[in-house]
């Protein structure tokens, strides 16, 4: 069986521009774009944590992609919350996208500056704490 390659700064660099456009899409207006960019944000990063600790993971659910890493005595422990924070960015890895999520009108109609300005406040605080997490292990 082949190794892992471990590209976990690769994954969590990409997840800090996520983060940018997340910040971009919120300053255009465009709130189901900077929804949809923090759900990336957070899923990249889990991914990289995934890689940095030996394992490769799949999907798209944030919740999933926690519950399958091993435990840890995790070093700094991770921000309060963080599995309702999961489950809030969870919800808009399709409505964001799909005009068919809602009974009329487009995701452009359904989002604004609040699910944007929720949705970046917990993408940052997971996503640097998975890049503390793992200056922590180097």
């Amino acid at each position: 069986m082949l190794a892992l390659a471990d590209r976990s700064a690769d994954w969590v660099d990409q997840a800090l521009r996520d983060l940018e456009q997340a910040e971009q899409s919120m300053q255009a207006a465009r709130h189901e774009w900077a929804c949809f960019a923090a759900h990336q944000a957070v899923e990249k990063a889990l991914k990289g944590l995934n890689l940095a600790l030996g394992q490769q993971a799949w999907g798209h659910t944030l919740t999933r992609l926690w519950a399958v890493l091993p435990q840890q005595d995790w070093q700094p422990p991770p921000p309060e919350g963080l599995e309702d924070r999961l489950r809030l960015l969870d919800g808009f890895y399709i409505p964001t996208r799909y005009p068919d999520s809602y009974p009329e009108g487009t995701p452009g109609e359904h989002f604004g500056r609040l699910q944007s300005e929720q949705a970046l406040l917990h993408a940052r605080a997971i996503t640097e704490w998975i890049r503390a997490a793992l200056a922590s292990r180097r």
